[in-house]
């Protein structure tokens, strides 16, 4: 795993709430304090967790914020189902979790977790009024329109596999269906940003996607890597070796493996960004806290959302890679997942997974 990086000054996070992509949160004005406890998240996140002395829940806020919009369309609307879940039809197989809306309502809370955990950043590359960004994995497109909001005179694409995206979106915002492991049938030098984040569950070619991106990216452009890292770790010694959540995310890996995907790819994206061509490669490597135990309020709160990301998705990630792959019946897969959802609840466990964050720029003279 990569070093973790040493403090660096983060903006306010603006704790955003799961929320509909057509939704959009008005940030509010920096205050001294404020911008002080933005940076003691970002310390945190990156050094040391400090362990709450209770259980304090946290609770969820929400937005609702109207939005200039115009219409998408797809003729790509067909699905699969399968153990009373539904997954996308185009390239059927290709991705192993499902694209239902208790599986969108998952991934637009991890969107809020992500930001809250970046102190309201979208990005880390040092991007300087970008013009033309695509989005890949783009999911529910919620990342894309808030950065359509972000920057408005940019063209905003979001590609996925799944039709799922908001029937109404910002005007410079679009969504499409493609499978960003393919040939890309883009420009070449076309994009001055491209995002990639929470992918590492489907792409079986790494290096193939990354000299994609970079022939499509024009020279001095940037492209971003966010990717959560399936493993728990923890400070304290508070994790034990039974711990049936670590079991788990093992059994996913198995799982993946069996399809040709590394859940661990990720430790790598900093190396594989360089082998490339990419210049100008940082990483950073925060810890996401499972549940309520850090002390720390926007913490407590980073970690109630990465529990209920798994929580509410035990059932949609287990699935796939549990009976397509281990083999196991539903049945066998209900039973074991009863002993993780006590796991995810007990806060006396300290455990975090880690989050890695990794950009790098195209050459100038590329």
């Amino acid at each position: 795993m990569a070093e973790i990086d040493p403090v660096q000054k983060a903006e306010e996070p603006q704790q955003r709430s799961p929320r509909s992509p057509t939704e959009s949160p008005t940030a509010p004005a920096q205050s001294t304090f404020q911008q002080t406890q933005a940076d003691i998240v970002a310390h945190q996140a990156q050094t040391t967790i400090e362990a709450a002395h209770d259980s304090e829940d946290a609770g969820y806020e929400t937005d609702a914020e109207s939005r200039a919009s115009t219409s998408i369309s797809s003729s790509v609307r067909d699905f699969a189902f399968e153990n009373g879940r539904r997954y996308h039809k185009f390239r059927e197989g290709t991705y192993q979790f499902p694209n239902d809306e208790s599986e969108q309502e998952r991934e637009d809370m991890k969107h809020a977790m992500v930001v809250n955990l970046c102190g309201g950043k979208l990005h880390y590359a040092p991007l300087e009024n970008p013009q033309n960004i695509i989005d890949v994995g783009t999911g529910t497109g919620i990342w894309a329109i808030d950065m359509g909001d972000e920057y408005p005179s940019a063209q905003v694409l979001g590609i996925d596999l799944s039709p799922i995206q908001p029937a109404w979106v910002p005007p410079n915002v679009r969504f499409m269906v493609d499978d960003a492991e393919s040939r890309w049938l883009h420009p070449l030098d076309s994009f001055d940003f491209i995002h990639i984040r929470h992918m590492n569950s489907s792409i079986k070619k790494w290096p193939k996607l990354l000299t994609e991106a970079y022939d499509h990216i024009q020279p001095g452009g940037w492209i971003e890597l966010q990717e959560l890292e399936f493993v728990t770790l923890c400070d304290d010694g508070t994790m034990k070796d039974d711990y049936t959540v670590y079991r788990f995310l093992t059994l996913i890996k198995e799982g993946l493996a069996v399809f040709g995907v590394d859940l661990l790819a990720m430790r790598r994206n900093a190396e594989l960004l360089r082998d490339a061509g990419f210049v100008n490669v940082e990483e950073k490597v925060f810890k996401i806290p499972l549940g309520i135990w850090p002390r720390n309020k926007t913490m407590k709160l980073i970690g109630l959302y990465l529990r209920s990301v798994i929580y509410d998705g035990l059932q949609g990630i287990a699935l796939g890679p549990f009976t397509r792959a281990l083999k196991w019946t539903p049945e066998e897969v209900e039973l074991f997942l009863v002993d993780v959802r006590k796991s995810l609840m007990d806060a006396s466990t300290h455990s975090y997974l880690p989050f890695h964050v990794v950009y790098g720029q195209k050459p100038l003279n590329a």
